[in-house]
């Protein structure tokens, strides 16, 4: 079943040590997976991005155009620590 919110994004383990510290970090970071949950969740289901893989210039792409096409309201640094914590969780599958 699917739909549980707590625990989800530990299961993964890491796979590549050299990925970056900050990366792992930020996917374990609380604060950061609730800021993700509050901004993403008021126009889409979290599933949308949960979804996907992408490196880290595809996750900048995305936030982006959340914020200027859909008018998302997300500060600069909110969309740093997003696509930090997006690219620690869903960065590119088999990389």
């Amino acid at each position: 079943m699917e739909g549980g919110h707590r625990g989800d994004h530990h299961a993964p383990a890491p796979t590549t040590p050299a990925a970056g510290g900050a990366d792992r970090a930020k996917a374990g970071d609380p604060k950061a997976k609730a800021l993700f949950e509050a901004k993403c969740s008021v126009c889409h289901e979290l599933s949308r991005p949960l979804g996907k893989n992408k490196d880290r210039s595809g996750w900048t792409m995305t936030v982006t155009r959340m914020r200027k096409v859909n008018q998302c309201p997300i500060t600069d640094a909110e969309a740093k620590t997003i696509i930090d914590y997006l690219v620690a969780v869903r960065g590119p599958a088999g990389k």
